[in-house]
């Protein structure tokens, strides 16, 4: 499988306080464009995220992977988890580019799509997995919300003008009504497939704390191997049923 890593070294995605978790809940500048049912195209899949992505080695917080933070390996986050089902339905390894955008998140008003991604547009994948929304700070105002949404509407529509992708985005693993709602409408708007597992972070054995022992509370709210297997088939689940609708398993 041939796969690219792209990795925020610095910083560490810490999850809102308990009492935040269930907050409240622009233009597109594009048109809607319509999903991909049956396209049985997945040789390219681009994945957009943040340390539950994938994170880098940080010994101050004691995370020595490199890898979506908090699996005991590589092979048990849920991007490599998912890969490893498209590659057992269509018979053949995708081309895989795995990036941290958390700067997009935390600078989503300033951030240039078309220079900072530029490797991923280039990249022209059939399959996006948009998988952020816990670093945005609490979107407290009506100016922030409509400022998110923009920004997250400009972002997947230069991967629809790029290349026209199947698009996935989840919602974030610490539920947030606010972010998950304004996730949803702009997906939808989009033409991509919402995935909603809001009721994961939520169960406390999904999260590596249950798992094993952390010096950081922060990288211990992580998902740890069942939650990373738990995102993973909520995402396999929409993907299989969207791009590979009707698709017979090969023998």
């Amino acid at each position: 499988m041939a796969t690219v890593f792209l990795a925020a070294l610095s910083g560490s995605l810490i999850p809102r306080p308990a009492q935040a978790l269930d907050a409240p809940a622009g233009q597109t500048g594009a048109e809607a464009l319509p999903a991909h049912p049956g396209s049985g195209k997945a040789g390219r899949i681009l994945f957009l995220g943040n340390s539950i992505t994938l994170h880098g080695p940080k010994a101050d917080i004691g995370w020595s992977g490199n890898w979506g933070m908090a699996a005991s390996s590589q092979d048990k986050d849920f991007v490599h988890l998912l890969l490893s089902r498209i590659a057992a339905k269509t018979q053949r390894q995708p081309e895989a580019l795995i990036a941290n955008v958390a700067d997009f998140e935390r600078q989503f008003e300033t951030y240039d799509v078309s220079t900072q991604l530029k490797q991923q547009l280039d990249f022209k994948p059939d399959i996006v997995v948009l998988a952020i929304g816990e670093n945005v700070l609490a979107l407290s105002s009506a100016e922030s919300r409509t400022k998110f949404r923009s920004a997250l509407a400009a972002l997947l529509a230069s991967f629809k003008k790029a290349g026209n992708p199947a698009v996935f985005v989840r919602s974030c693993f610490w539920a947030d009504q606010t972010k998950d709602g304004i996730l949803q409408e702009v997906c939808k708007e989009a033409g991509g497939t919402f995935v909603d597992i809001s009721r994961l972070g939520q169960d406390a054995s999904n999260q590596a704390r249950s798992e094993r022992h952390f010096q950081h509370d922060g990288v211990a709210a992580h998902p740890g191997d069942k939650g990373m297997q738990a995102l993973a088939h909520a995402l396999w689940s929409a993907i299989s049923g969207s791009v590979f609708a009707e698709q017979p398993e090969r023998k």
